[in-house]
């Protein structure tokens, strides 16, 4: 009845206009997992039933998901009945949809399935995503098949791996003078996202007083409004700051390439020509990789996750008190951006030297 009554007051003007928003809003790498996890589910549906999804899906077919998802590798061996079936493992394997050998990891199974409530909401119906049976049976699956959680980037980009980093960018060619304000910025602001660092724009930058040294010449200052990000809808106004090397590196990279207005950080041509178009989030993935190579280091030990991790894990190290470092990195959690702290001082810590 809502949605008819919506069908009536709605124009098809109306419709197209909240769909832009909707898309605006929501971010690209939303939309990117809502419309993978989509196709995913829709492939299993008809893989699991020989039927396209139900709106809303009962709660046994939320059950069956669970149980083809998560399930324990000792007990397949034993039993090919176990888990997913062969037939349906084969259907998605076939298609492309399937890949890996053992079970899906638990935050991708809830990922998935809170992407399916959100789009069964959508459709204006209740699912059965909240029922107890459903959350039981997620719980009690993890826990029956402990899985050691890996980590964004296997190590972390502290400060003496930054430096190394640096290092490989020691010309004022374009590249170099991109690829070393992209690595200071990203680290010292925090530990920036590679989406953030891949979207940000002229405008949100903003000059700040030059902050006093007793011992020096004043330090350049700048503060970046990062608006919307993966934890925050951009109307908290969050700022965060940059001092001294970072600011110059990224002055020295704007002024090079004229970048008065519009995307910071572009792509650079075969023959030195600047794009208008602003980098990829993959490309900084790239550019890390790439200089963590010329480094000397492995590639596949880094990531640009490793820049975010690596901020927190450094200001442990330097004994900066960890909500100081959480203003910066803008992380909502004591508990998850604590992690970093522990990981950084447990090896070495009292507790773990008792004997």
């Amino acid at each position: 009845e809502r949605r008819d009554e919506l069908a009536e007051l709605l124009t098809d003007q109306d419709v197209e206009t909240l769909r832009h928003l909707v898309n605006q809003g929501m971010g690209d790498n939303t939309l990117r997992a809502l419309t993978s996890d989509l196709a995913y589910l829709e492939a299993w549906g008809l893989a699991a039933t020989g039927q396209s999804l139900p709106w809303p899906a009962p709660e046994a077919l939320l059950l069956k998901f669970v149980a083809h998802h998560l399930w324990a590798p000792e007990k397949r061996a034993a039993d090919p009945d176990h888990g997913m079936p062969a037939d349906v493992d084969e259907d998605l394997r076939s298609q492309g949809f399937l890949r890996s050998a053992g079970p899906h990891a638990p935050s991708t199974v809830r990922r998935r399935l809170a992407n399916w409530s959100t789009l069964t909401k959508w459709r204006g119906f209740d699912g059965a995503f909240a029922s107890p049976a459903l959350k039981s049976a997620i719980r009690l699956a993890i826990r029956a098949v402990p899985r050691q959680r890996l980590r964004k980037s296997a190590k972390a980009v502290t400060g003496d791996v930054l430096a190394k980093l640096l290092a490989t960018c020691a010309t004022d060619s374009l590249r170099d003078l991109r690829d070393r304000a992209i690595l200071m910025v990203a680290f010292a602001s925090g530990g920036r996202r590679r989406s953030e660092i891949a979207g940000l724009r002229r405008e949100q930058l903003t000059i700040e007083p030059p902050i006093e040294e007793p011992d020096g010449p004043p330090l350049l200052s700048l503060a970046i409004h990062l608006g919307r990000t993966k934890t925050s809808s951009g109307e908290e106004n969050d700022v965060v700051y940059l001092t001294g090397r970072p600011v110059e590196a990224l002055n020295a990279w704007m002024t090079a390439a004229k970048v008065e207005s519009g995307s910071v950080f572009r792509g650079i041509g075969r023959w030195g020509t600047v794009s208008k178009r602003a980098i990829d989030p993959q490309s900084v993935n790239a550019i890390i990789k790439q200089r963590v190579e010329m480094a000397g280091l492995k590639a596949g030990e880094f990531s640009a996750h490793g820049l975010r991790s690596g901020f927190l894990t450094e200001a442990a190290i330097r004994n900066i008190p960890l909500l100081e470092a959480m203003e910066q990195s803008r992380h909502r959690s004591v508990q998850q951006a604590s992690n970093y702290y522990n990981n950084a001082t447990r090896p070495s810590g009292r507790a773990a030297r008792m004997l």
